[in-house]
């Protein structure tokens, strides 16, 4: 199966879920460090593990983060843990979790494009999920906060 990426900038690319077969890829497109966003066992037992994805990387020499984060549910702390990463790791970097939404959303947390929203930054109260309402005649790139997601 072909690894396509989608390309944020030149520094930072999102991708869906990936497998330890697709680091080679991943290293031969560029790719310096890759950052996983998803829990553990989060899909179940299909899913990769994050150590099965880390030996991959460290085989292919790229530096491999694991921070992950519940849907809906990112916080400031998070987004500051993303920054940091985002800092100090070798650039171009591919972050990836079930459909690369989650770490796109993470990653405009982190470079201050969007806000956290309250319950998820405190943990208190229902959890809400950044996205994109796409009005009556398609995208309008306004964020929607005011969809509740089970918890």
């Amino acid at each position: 199966m072909a690894f396509t990426p989608t390309r944020h900038n030149d520094a930072f690319s999102t991708a869906p879920q990936i497998g330890p077969d697709d680091l080679a890829q991943i290293a031969a497109m560029g790719f310096k460090t890759v950052i996983n966003n998803r829990p553990d066992a989060e899909g179940g037992a299909e899913q990769p593990a994050s150590a099965q994805i880390q030996t991959a990387a460290a085989q292919a020499g790229i530096v491999y983060a694991h921070l992950p984060v519940i849907s809906g549910q990112i916080t400031d702390a998070q987004a500051r843990q993303f920054a940091e990463l985002l800092a100090k790791c070798p650039k171009p970097v591919l972050a990836f979790c079930r459909s690369g939404a989650r770490s796109q959303n993470l990653y405009r947390m982190a470079t201050g494009q969007a806000s956290v929203p309250a319950t998820a930054s405190t943990g208190a109260g229902s959890a809400t999920e950044l996205e994109r309402d796409p009005g009556p005649r398609g995208d309008t790139g306004q964020e929607r906060r005011d969809l509740p997601l089970p918890l």
